[in-house]
């Protein structure tokens, strides 16, 4: 229930954030053609678009700035989150009458606007946070929670609590699952007297956050609130503080607890996805276009395949064949295990800074990344990912810890941070996996067209290869 209302609330805030650009736009108009003596028009469809673009442009704004969170800002927080939200869309709207020379637009309506929009917001808003803040706590139907659990738990919930948008609620105290914290003044009292302590102080909601004792007869005290209908949640024993992985999700009416192993949702996957098909293609035609001048020069520099073909693992133990355009000689990798003792990657990595057996063609292709660009191929049929982390050779796994094995739970790329962050610095394993497991667990869409960016740069400047 805490979700919808949240949902609710923040829908009737966007309205009323809306409203008000609508409201300081009129006053706006008005304002300054008063000002100007009613020498002033303006177009109305340029009014009209101009309202629009900040209403619409505003909103999507103070969501970003977490105005439409599930938490109540400090009312400093909110007036400043409002602040660069007015500054951002005004910039983009001025930007915008600046390019266009020939529209008849006057800069002090433009001025009035961005004022009337800021004041007109904040006041409304600095309203709803009296109400939510005070009011709704001390209304007469403001819901009335109690915490089952430890003290350390049960103030995290109580935290949590305090500072929750919500129609109106208030913490009524705590139960205590141990009899030595019960005569604390912070608590209601011990387990033993849950169903009393239910009676007595007017419970509208549970919240139990235990440790998983299993002493604790905890489906009992679910089966007693269900009875006195009393609706109960549940704060998971698995959950601890600083864990964002772990979430709740719905199969059919199941419920299930489900834990992510990276910042990678549905979502997510078809961004990356379409992402993949459109970088792949692009890269797949320049590709086919530099196939024929890259096979001559790889063909007449030493014997052997234009392509190399190596297995690799992919998303979860999958394994695929990795095509490259080859840089070493035909029996490089017979050549592998007497250059073992010249790695200079601590762990499972193999690397040499001056491998004999990359050919004199193949310097440049490395040097160049153009030896990367059959992989796009590997990237449209779904084996990898433009951006991702990067694809290991099966020798390589077998020596893997188990902490090591993340940075295969997703598609690996073709760059990725560790191929950013100057590999050819990067001699230790660990880092390399720190690398990974930090792109996984922070990932957003943004950082991916980031870090393709940032690799024609480096590829530019020809650094990190060997």
């Amino acid at each position: 229930m805490l979700q919808q209302q949240v949902y609710v609330i923040n829908t009737v805030l966007m309205v009323m954030d809306a409203v008000c650009v609508i409201a300081a736009g009129y006053l706006a108009y008005y304002f300054n053609l008063y000002v100007s003596g009613g020498t002033w028009s303006m177009d109305i469809s340029v009014f009209a678009a101009s309202v629009l673009f900040v209403m619409f442009v505003n909103n999507y704004l103070m969501g970003k700035f977490r105005l439409y969170g599930d938490t109540r800002p400090s009312s400093i927080n909110l007036v400043l989150s409002i602040l660069k939200s007015m500054i951002v869309v005004f910039a983009f709207l001025s930007t915008g009458v600046f390019l266009y020379k020939e529209l008849d637009y006057s800069r002090a309506f433009l001025l009035y606007f961005g004022i009337f929009s800021f004041t007109l917001i904040s006041i409304t808003r600095l309203f709803s946070q009296i109400y939510f803040n005070v009011l709704s706590r001390k209304g007469f139907n403001a819901r009335r929670i109690l915490v089952v659990g430890d003290m350390q738990r049960g103030k995290i919930v109580t935290d949590i609590m305090a500072s929750q948008l919500s129609y109106g609620h208030k913490v009524v105290g705590q139960v205590s699952t141990h009899r030595e914290e019960a005569c604390s003044p912070d608590t209601l009292g011990c387990l033993h007297d849950f169903p009393t302590i239910l009676r007595r102080h007017a419970i509208d909601e549970v919240i139990f956050a235990l440790k998983g004792d299993r002493s604790i007869d905890l489906s009992g005290h679910l089966d007693q609130c269900r009875k006195m209908g009393v609706p109960a949640r549940i704060l998971p024993a698995l959950w601890k503080s600083g864990d964002g992985f772990l979430s709740m999700e719905t199969c059919q009416g199941v419920p299930f607890l489900t834990l992510r192993t990276s910042n990678i949702n549905a979502t997510g996957l078809v961004y990356k996805r379409v992402l993949d098909i459109i970088g792949g293609l692009i890269g797949t035609v320049i590709f086919f276009v530099m196939y024929p001048f890259a096979a001559a020069a790889i063909k007449l520099d030493s014997p052997g395949p234009v392509l190399f073909k190596q297995k690799r693992m992919g998303r979860q133990g999958r394994i695929f064949n990795l095509y490259k355009f080859r840089s070493m000689y035909r029996d490089a990798e017979e050549h592998k295990q007497e250059l073992m003792d010249k790695n200079v990657m601590n762990g499972a990595l193999f690397k040499l800074e001056d491998d004999p057996r990359i050919t004199r063609v193949g310097r440049f292709l490395r040097k160049t990344s153009l030896d990367e660009f059959p992989q796009f191929l590997n990237v449209l049929k779904g084996e990898m990912s433009l951006v991702g982390t990067r694809p290991p050779t099966l020798d390589e796994v077998e020596k893997y810890q188990p902490e090591h094995l993340k940075r295969i739970s997703s598609k690996p790329g073709i760059t990725g941070l560790w191929q950013i962050s100057g590999r050819n610095q990067i001699t230790d394993f660990d880092q390399v996996v720190e690398l990974d497991c930090r792109y996984l667990d922070q990932w957003r869409f943004v950082d991916d067209l980031k870090i393709l960016v940032k690799t024609v740069f480096v590829v530019l400047q020809r650094k990190g290869a060997l």
